[in-house]
């Protein structure tokens, strides 16, 4: 990894009905914003959020959805793509992409190359609550984790609540990623959005540039921004409000690990990734790999609620 600046760009969606035009209006806005952010800060990498070519909850069935979305590379991106181009940047960009089979449809992120080419994709692999297929929702979830060899760092990408779960980032971080990617519709609370992002740069300490969704989508859910970028210690360097806006930050790695904490004069000594007690979690393996659910009563189904 070099040294770089990279951006979070939040984006409200178009509130109103979803349509061909509306998903393009939510596409130009964004590239908009991202064109601005460029100019402003010189960032080489941008990170828009989940779903920002529609907004998180699409308010139409599944096979509409379908046929509004394209596949990837597709339509749906070409903004993006040529945006990218344009500027110069490598631009990760989250959006809903039909599957092969009409009502099949993937929330997925996209890492786009200055070139325009589309180097990595990754379909969310923990779609939440309502947001499931089998739950009645629209979304079918992906098999398997991404991580892209780029000139400023190997970036890895997960999709918002994938960064609840800690396996999938150490998955990530163990292929190499030094920078996890999160766009984000996350809507529970800013404390939970704030834990799960520096828990995951923490654990494996990577950076971690989270562009969360603002404003209210196609289904009038609202959501809080925040974006933030994290760094490998765990330490918020940049954080948004609510309102549609950027935030950037210089990622550099010969200063990511120098201390144990920021601003500390104590060295970083200890590394989670090579520290690991591979004997324990090689005897436990089998328990890893087990069903589980937590003892506790649950308030609610889990499709109560989308994020």
């Amino acid at each position: 990894m070099r040294e770089f600046v990279a951006a979070a760009v939040q984006v409200a969606p178009s509130s109103g009905p979803l349509t061909a035009e509306s998903i393009a209006g939510n596409c130009a806005r964004a590239v908009a914003l991202v064109r601005d952010c460029v100019a402003a800060t010189g960032a080489e990498l941008v990170v828009v959020p989940e779903s920002v070519t529609t907004g998180f909850t699409p308010g139409v069935d599944v096979e509409t959805l379908w046929d509004l979305m394209s596949e990837i590379p597709g339509p749906v991106l070409e903004p993006f793509t040529a945006a990218a181009t344009e500027l110069g940047i490598h631009l990760v960009v989250g959006t809903y992409e039909r599957g092969p089979q009409r009502g099949t449809v993937h929330n997925a992120a996209v890492v786009i190359g200055p070139s325009g080419e589309v180097l990595g994709i990754y379909r969310k692999t923990h779609p939440f609550g309502g947001e499931r297929a089998d739950r009645g929702g629209w979304v079918t979830p992906g098999e398997d984790s991404c991580v892209v060899e780029t000139p400023l760092g190997r970036i890895g990408l997960i999709i918002c609540f994938d960064g609840d779960y800690p396996e999938l980032s150490r998955i990530t971080a163990i292929k190499g990623a030094e920078i996890i990617c999160r766009p984000s519709a996350l809507l529970r609370s800013a404390d939970i959005w704030e834990l799960t992002n520096r828990a995951r740069a923490y654990d494996n300490h990577v950076y971690v540039i989270g562009a969360n969704a603002t404003g209210v989508d196609p289904a009038g859910v609202i959501y809080f921004g925040n974006s933030m970028i994290v760094t490998p210690i765990a330490e918020v360097v940049a954080r948004a409000a609510s309102h549609e806006c950027w935030v950037s930050a210089r990622l550099d790695p010969a200063t990511a690990m120098a201390s144990l904490t920021p601003g500390s004069s104590v060295p970083q000594s200890f590394d989670h990734l090579a520290d690991r007690n591979l004997a324990l979690i090689r005897r436990h393996a089998d328990a890893l790999l087990s069903e589980a659910a937590t003892s506790f009563p649950h308030g609610g189904k889990p499709d109560d609620i989308v994020d």
